[in-house]
């Protein structure tokens, strides 16, 4: 089995590449690492790379990435992966900072790269929120129970908790979550997360949000699951981001439960099925704005 260790950069298609960019840069505080006529990648302040940005027709998120163990052999892992019916293959120089990635698709259509070793492609400073790291993404689904199953038995994920049968949250490390998926009736992008050192750094960007008047769709708020604190806001493309701190950690498998924070209700706080009505542990509840690319 492949064991995905860190969500690395998600790739996007956009209807307006310069506009999108301006997004990044100038709101989310990305850095543009490279720059072609028809694409454009965007790295965080440290320099990793985050998100791949393309010309297409319409936005959407067309792949997700994964770093795995340095010492992991694509050979093999094309093997493993045909064995359970699943077509990959190598690609070289794609994506800066990561000369090799092995490429396949999950069930819903999305590409996965997997890369074992990488590059910082930047380390400039940068106006906007600036983000650390991509955090995780989310996607509406039909069947979160069959998606939550391919990404355990292929990539190693683990279940950190349900919201009853709708809303699944899965982690690949210590983090609660990298990749979550709720019940909808069209396959599409939820929203996606960029991880902040400190509700600090989170009251700035609202500060930051607010200026450029962004506004804020939801939060800020704790929320149950994971315990983050969040805010969410549309960026360029319409779609949901949501900057975040404070994200229940994992540090120990065999423990089986989630480093004690004051602001648990469970002690000690271990995986779990929530009901609808513990989504959030104190702020305001999400609007319809928030909920509507569900549908």
């Amino acid at each position: 089995m492949i064991q995905a260790r860190r969500l690395g950069h998600a790739s996007f298609e956009t209807p307006d590449l310069d506009q999108a960019i301006a997004y990044y840069t100038e709101v989310n505080g990305l850095v543009v690492a490279a720059r072609e006529k028809d694409r454009a990648f965007l790295a965080t302040k440290i320099g990793q790379l985050v998100v791949a940005l393309a010309r297409g027709t319409h936005a959407r998120c067309t792949k997700i990435s994964f770093e795995i163990a340095p010492d992991a052999g694509f050979a093999a892992l094309r093997r493993a992966l045909s064995r359970d019916g699943i077509e990959s293959e190598t690609q070289s120089d794609s994506v800066p900072g990561l000369p090799q990635v092995l490429a396949f698709r999950d069930p819903k259509g999305t590409t996965i790269e997997l890369f074992s070793r990488w590059s910082f492609v930047s380390g400039q400073s940068a106006a906007g929120a600036g983000p650390l790291k991509l955090g995780h993404v989310a996607f509406v689904v039909q069947d979160p129970k069959a998606m939550a199953d391919f990404y355990q038995t292929i990539l190693g994920f683990r279940i950190s908790d349900w919201i009853e049968d709708f809303f699944v949250f899965l982690r690949c490390n210590a983090d609660h979550h990298a990749v979550n998926f709720i019940k909808g009736r069209n396959i599409k992008l939820h929203h996606f997360a960029f991880g902040l050192k400190d509700f600090a750094h989170l009251q700035g960007a609202c500060d930051w949000l607010g200026a450029r008047r962004v506004p804020i769709i939801w939060g800020p708020v704790r929320l149950g699951p994971g315990h983050n604190v969040a805010i969410f806001h549309r960026n360029a493309d319409d779609q949901v981001v949501e900057f975040y701190a404070e994200l229940d950690q994992m540090t120990d498998e065999v423990l089986g439960y989630f480093e004690p924070r004051p602001w648990h209700r469970d002690h000690p706080q271990r995986p779990k099925v929530w009901s609808r009505n513990e989504g959030s542990i104190w702020g305001p509840p999400p609007t319809a704005d928030f909920f509507r690319d569900r549908e």
